[in-house]
This record gives structure tokens, sequence and C-alpha cells, in this order.
């Protein structure tokens, strides 16, 4: 993997490294990626999952028992469920969006894709994300995955992140750089 060695800087890295080799080895990575997806989800959507996981207050016990029955919940992937035991009998739950970024990384780049970040201010329609893509794939040159998020504080337009390059076509940018510019 190009990226590893970048990934296995930092602890949610090695994790999610960890996780990758397994799914990779078993045949089990879109499962586990399908897995990690709605585990995602449910921490965007599930204000008592995010703090059950950002709290160092749960006892480890606690978080064990929280996290299996999250797991069935969710009907994840048994390598997913097992990967999330092991982070919350660690007390590593706190690093989870990050070992979750992280494998989709790796799984972007075992695929030989480009992951990029996408940032609107309302929501993409499919045709909007279908016609973004084709033009990064261009740009870039590979397949792209794209992730995309709301930000309604960038008023319009898009804020697109490709590894370490960002295009950053956001209303609120140019009008930081209006007002800049009249402030001489």
């Amino acid at each position: 993997m190009e990226n590893s060695s970048g990934i296995q800087a930092s602890l949610a890295g090695r994790y999610a490294l960890a996780l990758f080799e397994l799914a990779r080895d078993n045949g089990q990575i879109d499962s586990v990626g399908q897995s990690l997806a709605a585990v995602k989800s449910a921490l965007a959507e599930v204000a008592d999952f995010r703090t059950l996981v950002s709290s160092p207050l749960v006892a480890r016990d606690a978080a064990e028992k929280a996290v299996a029955g999250i797991a069935a919940s969710l009907k994840l992937d048994p390598l997913a469920t097992k990967f999330l035991g092991v982070l919350a009998a660690n007390r590593r739950l706190d690093k989870l969006t990050g070992m979750i970024r992280a494998f989709e990384t790796l799984v972007s780049a075992h695929k030989g894709e480009t992951r990029a970040e996408v940032t609107s201010a309302f929501p993409l329609t499919d045709d909007q994300v279908a016609a973004l893509s084709q033009q990064l794939r261009t740009r870039v040159g590979r397949e792209v995955s794209l992730e995309t998020k709301v930000d309604p504080a960038i008023m319009g337009g898009l804020v697109v992140r490709i590894g370490s390059q960002m295009i950053d076509s956001s209303i609120r940018t140019r009008l930081n750089t209006l007002a800049q510019a009249m402030k001489g």
C-alpha cells in the first residue's frame, strides 16, 4: 500500500491498517467497509452513540456491552463487530472516526481509486455527484470515490479535498477574499 506508511503514523491509522489487512486476507473488504459505513452513519445520527464513543467516563465493560448491542442492531459484519469490541476493551473508541476514515483511504488505494471529500452548502443531487465525479476523474486521471458533506456555512459553491490538495470555490471564501482586498 502506498498510503500505509503515512497511515501508520497515527494510532487510528495503525488500527485501520490492521483491520484492513485482516479484511483483505479474509476476502471481507466490502462487507467490513459496509459495516463501517453503517457505524459512520450511526455516529452522525445518534447522539448517545457519539457520547459513548467520546466519553472517558464510560466503564470498559459497559462500553463493550454497549458496542456489542449496537453491532447487533446494525447487523455488522463479524470482523467489524470484533474490531469494535477490541476498541472498547482497549479504550480506543474515541479514535473510531479517524479509524474509519483511514480504512476508507486504504480501501480506495487498494481499488486504485482516489478519495475526495466534497463539502457543499446544500445536498447534491445524484446527477451533480456523477458530473463532479466525472470532472474529478478527468482531472486526477483515475477513479475518484466521493464523500459528500453539507455545511451551510460555506453559503454556496463547493470545497473539494483530494489528498493534500484543496479546491475552494465557496462563496464564503470569495467574500472573505473580497473583504481582504477592500481593506487594502
